[in-house]
């Protein structure tokens, strides 16, 4: 028996019309037109077909939903493994991805998923040497303020002081700062292209996520206060917060082309530069250099827990505290790090840190790392790196250094940076930063020596 009963068309036997079969649809039209609708049973029969094909529809979009937002579904293709470790390894691992990924909405919902189709025809045609996150798919700050309060000034470990609200009411992405809680910058370490994702394992992963990269980098901070300090509001460019899409670049490489040559033309005056801006910044945080600010570069500034150590306030800390560096580099290193104090990512090789591990080297006291550490870490060259203005002459100064070491307060000045006895090899006595030492040339010893 037909679904609705017997029908009144004589036309619903025909099967044909001008010698050619009519069609299902138009078969189909036929009989949806000739319903009796006056007919209740036809009424609630249809009622009941409408229902059915809705629940069929929706609730078959809604599963294919559910199932495209689960972080099972993005871990299955292979190139969002260290997408995927890292997730799982954080502390937003009970959420979806699409939490961060997406803003809040059903709209938004769809207009993500209709752009994503992009990532499908990359999977298939060929995937993307590298995955990164576009500035269209940057997290928005809505996406974090779901979970997080936008009132909090002091940071979860009680150290540092950051007025959230402050910096969301500037439209400053949270991104900026917080840009590794999840997937520990491995995007801009440049550990998940292509040939190393067989080695995005659950085993390996742990090695591969280092707690420094998970905490916001000290060094955005001061690239930005500095920035502000300048005038600039640098967050307003959504590159300064999301790195650039290596597939989009590709077709801009021939427009950046004249200016990558330029800056390979001279490499040494632009690390030259850096080196002077880092410089600068530190001796501000050291108190050394103060200026009319809008944020004052201090680290008390930022710092609530986190101060200066008392050994460092002692009068004669400038001289004598090449002691303590040889043996505590290790610790001195805590802050004083180059790479504490820049904004950028150093690139690294993922074989090295799986080989490596996450053990700690043992420092053993050594004079020859800390010349070296005196000479290319910033925070130390700041000052060894800056002669006196009577050395800058060196044929002059060796023959007339003397008279201006005539006692012994003055020649101690003199130690700061030179020894007087050639340096023992593994000696931790030796606080020289520099490998020129007084009886290099007066090898028969001093005046005062021989009367002694």
């Amino acid at each position: 028996m037909a679904l609705w009963g017997k029908g009144k068309n004589k036309d619903t036997e025909i099967e044909t019309r001008e010698g050619r079969r009519v069609g299902l649809i138009r078969k189909s039209w036929r009989k949806f037109k000739n319903i009796d609708w006056k007919n209740p049973v036809n009424r609630w029969k249809f009622l009941f077909a409408s229902l059915v094909v809705c629940i069929i529809v929706f609730g078959g979009g809604y599963g294919v939903l559910s199932f495209t937002n689960s972080p099972s579904f993005c871990s299955s293709c292979h190139e969002m493994a260290p997408e995927y470790s890292t997730y799982t390894a954080s502390s937003h691992n009970e959420i979806s991805c699409v939490q961060c990924h997406i803003k809040p909405g059903f709209t938004n919902m769809i207009t993500h998923k209709m752009k994503s189709m992009k990532e499908v025809y990359y999977h298939v045609t060929g995937v993307p040497k590298q995955i990164v996150q576009t500035e269209e798919e940057a997290v928005a700050n809505e996406n974090c303020l779901q979970c997080h309060s936008k009132n909090r000034l002091v940071t979860a470990s009680g150290d540092l002081k950051v007025n959230h609200k402050g910096h969301i009411g500037k439209d400053i992405p949270c991104i900026t700062c917080h840009a590794g809680v999840v997937h520990s910058k491995i995007a801009a370490r440049g550990i998940n292209i292509d040939k190393d994702r067989g080695e995005w394992t659950k085993a390996n992963a742990e090695k591969l996520i280092e707690e420094k990269y998970l905490r916001p980098n000290m060094g955005t901070c001061i690239d930005c206060h500095d920035k502000v300090n300048k005038g600039e509001e640098p967050w307003k460019e959504a590159s300064y917060s999301v790195l650039p899409n290596p597939e989009e670049t590709k077709t801009e490489a021939k427009g950046s082309t004249e200016v990558a040559t330029t800056e390979a033309q001279d490499p040494e005056a632009a690390k030259a530069a850096q080196d002077q801006k880092t410089q600068g910044i530190i001796l501000q945080a050291i108190g050394k250099e103060k200026a009319n600010v809008k944020i004052s570069m201090e680290c008390t500034t930022c710092h609530k827990k986190v101060k200066v150590p008392q050994t460092h306030k002692t009068a004669d800390w400038d001289h004598n505290h090449g002691g303590t560096a040889i043996n505590k580099l290790n610790t001195c290193v805590n802050c004083h790090q180059d790479s504490k104090w820049a904004k950028a990512i150093p690139q690294e090789d993922i074989m090295s840190i799986l080989k490596m591990g996450t053990k700690k080297v043992k420092y053993t006291p050594n004079i020859a790392v800390v010349k070296d550490q005196a000479r290319i870490n910033k925070f130390c060259s700041a000052c060894h790196s800056k002669r006196p203005p009577g050395h800058e002459n060196s044929e002059q100064w060796l023959t007339d250094h003397a008279k201006h070491a005539p006692s012994d307060a003055a020649k101690s000045q003199c130690f700061v940076c030179h020894d007087k006895e050639k340096p023992l090899p593994g000696s931790t006595q030796i606080k020289a930063p520099t490998d020129v030492y007084c009886k290099y040339c007066h090898r028969t010893g001093f005046k005062t020596d021989k009367k002694n």
